[in-house]
């Protein structure tokens, strides 16, 4: 999807809005809360950089690259510090060579044009490799790869992964020949090209890409946006580029040249893939939607025992489209969370998407996405926040930000649960272009194990685990299983039992934040 010339306008909103020192006010705790020690000044901090992709380097410390070189890096996950070091590793030589193939006569610095990129260390080249979408007039784009001998740069251009848009005219400036060995371009180019204005529904925009290794140590690229959908390609770990012992078929979930398609299709919304190997699955992250504050843009989550699929949500769907719908707020896909607000008073959570995923050294998992608010501006910050495996092994969200919890390992003491909740559905009837969010309402968990308030039910804690399972009646009546634990509030120094649940029947989110 094409992110709009705004953002450069936008850069002294997100800046004002979203780099400074969250507020942690240290309000005065409820009988329910427990407070933190006060923080040390700028503890908590964010940053502003779209389309961000985490990468934990060899000396302990976070790097996260996004779309227009932004860039930011942190010790803890925790504070961010905006940087402009990725702008500065790119000198004109090199960015001459990124334009070679494509610009975009829409832009105005040389940056701009520059989409979502992805990093990794590379073990057998000993490099950092920066995978970096060149995103050009009519899909004429292309994945570059730079390496690196530090993870800041300086950045040097090795060549390009894959290419998108080309054309009779054009298409002996890429590697398609000696990818296919042919000697003309194949007609399936030409009946669905871009003169035809057919590349859109059959084939990717090649920006967006995760560079991931499996199991066994094989690298693999997904990419993609929109228009044709999400595919993948296997990688050669001595290059860093498309690994040419590799081949695909061409037929509707995969093509020659563009390799094997593992989701979307037929120019339904479906952008910034993310492979995450976790909990012994591959976990495939597709943001849908549009990326703006009304847009209604949102986290998808499917998985499989492969990295290269098939990928199935938890109800057994898959991600693909073969036939055009409006998929925003469809219930294909595991939504994480969607556009939410804790308190009435304070500004509620929209547009949030594009996320990068980690699991650190130590097991712990967590997803990195930008996010908009009902303010009713384009600003965006990043947002990070632990995963979990639910009883079943879904995948579930804190429902606050990062701020070095953990899980109890036995689980918490019944008193911590027992407690009135404010509790959020993350139902997927949202009004999102009318900056619509998910409001909280009010549950209490009593020692009986009873629900009573907005809906009934019972919930139970397994023995010894952090487990906990809420069976809900009324509408959207379902069973709903999470893991239960303390954290921070956001926004404030005080901590309180939380717990974060998906629905077998419905696979909706259900967040609960105790009183």
């Amino acid at each position: 999807m094409r992110r709009w010339s705004l953002f450069a306008a936008l850069a002294v909103l997100a800046a004002a809005c979203a780099c400074a020192d969250s507020p942690e006010d240290g309000a005065a705790a409820r009988s329910s809360r427990r407070a933190f020690p006060p923080p040390r000044p700028g503890w908590v901090r964010t940053a502003s950089v779209h389309d961000p992709s985490v990468f934990k380097d060899r000396d302990g410390k976070y790097y996260i690259v996004g779309t227009h070189l932004a860039s930011a890096r942190s010790d803890n996950l925790i504070s961010w510090r905006q940087t402009d070091t990725l702008r500065k590793a790119i000198d004109a030589p090199t960015a001459e060579q990124i334009r070679a193939y494509n610009a975009d006569a829409t832009v105005k610095s040389w940056f701009d044009y520059l989409w979502a990129p992805d990093i990794i260390y590379n073990r057998k080249m000993r490099k950092y490799c920066l995978y970096l979408s060149a995103n050009g007039d009519h899909w004429q784009s292309n994945i570059v790869l730079l390496t690196g001998d530090r993870v800041e740069g300086p950045f040097t251009y090795v060549g390009t992964v894959v290419y998108g848009g080309f054309t009779p005219a054009n298409w002996q400036e890429t590697d398609v020949a000696r990818v296919l060995h042919v000697t003309e371009l194949p007609e399936r180019y030409v009946r669905f090209g871009v003169a035809n204005r057919q590349w859109g529904p059959m084939f990717p925009n090649c920006i967006d890409p995760c560079v991931f290794e499996d199991a066994d140590g094989k690298l693999w690229m997904s990419y993609g946006s929109w228009s044709g959908g999400i595919f993948l390609l296997a990688l050669d770990p001595r290059t860093g580029l498309r690994d040419a012992k590799t081949t695909y078929p061409t037929n509707l979930h995969a093509d020659a040249y563009f390799g094997k398609k593992i989701a979307g299709g037929a120019y339904v919304s479906g952008e910034g893939s993310y492979i995450l190997r976790f909990g012994g699955y591959y976990w495939l992250f597709i943001s849908y939607g549009g990326l703006t504050a009304r847009g209604g843009y949102n986290i998808r989550v499917f998985r499989s025992t492969r990295p290269e699929g098939p990928y199935e949500d938890r109800l057994g769907h898959t991600p693909f489209y073969d036939t055009y719908r409006l998929n925003f707020n469809d219930g294909v896909g595991v939504r994480l969370f969607g556009a939410y607000r804790w308190r009435p008073e304070g500004e509620g959570m929209v547009a949030q998407g594009h996320n990068s995923a980690l699991v650190d050294d130590d097991g712990r998992a967590y997803i990195v996405y930008h996010t908009r608010t009902t303010a009713g501006h384009e600003g965006h910050y990043l947002r990070v926040h632990q995963l979990f495996l639910n009883r079943d092994g879904w995948l579930v969200a804190a429902p606050y930000r990062m701020r070095g919890e953990r899980l109890a390992r036995r689980g918490l003491p019944k008193k911590e649960i027992v407690g009135d909740y404010d509790v959020i559905l993350h139902r997927l009837d949202v009004d999102y272009a009318h900056l619509g969010t998910a409001e909280p309402a009010r549950l209490t968990l009593h020692a009986d194990r009873t629900v009573t308030g907005a809906r009934r039910g019972r919930w139970e804690a397994e023995s010894g685990t952090p487990y906990i399972t809420l069976t809900l009646d009324g509408p959207d009546a379902d069973v709903y299983r999470g893991v239960a634990l303390t954290m921070a509030i956001d926004g404030t120094n005080d901590k309180t039992t939380v717990f974060t649940a998906l629905g077998d029947r419905t696979q909706l989110t259900l967040w609960g934040s105790r009183r």
